[in-house]
């Protein structure tokens, strides 16, 4: 999902290992450093993973078995609403970058990979988010949005720059830089 290098091994079946022939670890018992199990892979062949860095208990409660070392990186676009704008936008102490959208407009859904693609490509640096003007016109005429789609960045709770339209990758990665480089 968001973080290509984590992933959380939480529970194997002891019914797997009937099924498929291979060893399961047993849920009811930690992982250990010594311990190997199989995680299914294309085209029929396994792959053993073993000695994971440490557990620790994840957000549900249970305890992971794979610790990520980037969990405070958000590399997707978040949902913005009125309810979260004050967190998420107004008190980041990152450069934020904001989508004004709708679920109708054919250059909305154009630019979307591109406003992705830099979630990723300054995640850490930068909080890249979405608002659907639809679900949220208030936030959308506190800020003159007339048509869209339209990015906003916002750095220090305060508006910096607007872009109408659905500009290519490089013009977006322009007004990033420049609000990154006076940071």
């Amino acid at each position: 999902m968001a973080l290509k290098a984590c992933f959380q091994v939480s529970t194997i079946a002891s019914s797997a290992a009937a099924t498929t022939g291979t060893w399961a670890l047993p849920a009811h018992r930690p992982f250990l450093s010594r311990d190997k199990f199989h995680l299914p892979a294309a085209a029929g062949h396994r792959k053993s993973v073993s000695s994971p860095p440490s557990t620790s208990t994840g957000d549900d409660g249970r305890q992971s078995r794979v610790t990520c070392r980037a969990k405070k990186t958000v590399d997707e676009v978040l949902v913005v609403v009125d309810a979260n704008w004050e967190n998420l936008v107004a008190a980041s102490d990152k450069p934020v970058l904001v989508e004004f959208w709708a679920p109708w407009c054919g250059p909305c859904r154009m630019i979307a990979p591109v406003i992705k693609e830099l979630a990723r490509d300054y995640a850490g640096k930068v909080v890249c988010c979405q608002v659907n003007t639809d679900d949220c016109p208030d936030i959308a005429s506190r800020f003159g949005i007339r048509s869209i789609p339209t990015v906003l960045v916002f750095k220090g709770g305060e508006k910096k720059e607007s872009v109408i339209g659905a500009v290519p990758k490089s013009t977006l990665v322009g007004v990033v830089d420049k609000y990154l480089e006076s940071s």
